[in-house]
């Protein structure tokens, strides 16, 4: 495997980025990259308002924007800055993440799956929540998403149930840290 890298999320990476999102498809959703249905990513200027939205979420010192929680951002690149992924942790759980969405979120681009990304950036996060002092985080996903759920089993997760949200079906899994 490359050299992996979490970077925050930069308007320098725009090609790349877009270049990864076609290969998802436009309108796709991305688990943990923050993009949100209206987002205008086609434009450079669009692009860098995305980009600082993504940079403003970690900051406590702002207040989060409404029914939302602070949460950080990042980019999974590989040694040549190719984008395979995003990652998000959010640092509290308000009533919609607790149901369905969780602390952390995260989706790897399909040339990129199966050759362990998810699980090297879900480790790196996971240490970015014990420096937060998280004492365990919740990690959702589809219910028919076995890939994912390997992903956190495999970090200790363990299934707590299985719940009908607002976004599906959905396994909940909790990590002790």
């Amino acid at each position: 495997m490359a050299v992996l890298e979490l970077i925050d999320p930069t308007a320098e990476l725009r090609t790349a980025w877009l270049t990864a999102r076609e290969e998802w498809g436009r309108g796709v959703h991305q688990p943990g990259s923050g993009l949100r249905t209206g987002d205008d990513v086609d434009s450079p200027a669009g692009f860098a308002e995305w980009v600082a939205r993504l940079r403003r979420a970690a900051d406590e010192s702002l207040p989060p924007e409404p029914g939302l929680v602070h949460a950080a951002y990042w980019w999974i690149v590989d040694g040549e800055a190719r984008i395979l992924g995003s990652i998000s942790l959010r640092y509290v759980l308000n009533d919609f993440l607790l149901q369905g969405a969780g602390h952390i979120g995260y989706s790897v681009r399909p040339s990129a799956r199966g050759r362990g990304v998810a699980s090297w950036a879900l480790d790196e996060v996971l240490g970015a929540a014990r420096r937060r002092s998280l004492g365990a985080v919740l990690i959702t996903c589809d219910v028919d998403n076995a890939v994912s759920a390997r992903v956190s089993e495999k970090h200790g997760g363990t299934l707590e149930d299985v719940r009908d949200t607002t976004l599906g079906l959905k396994s909940r899994y909790w990590i002790t840290l």
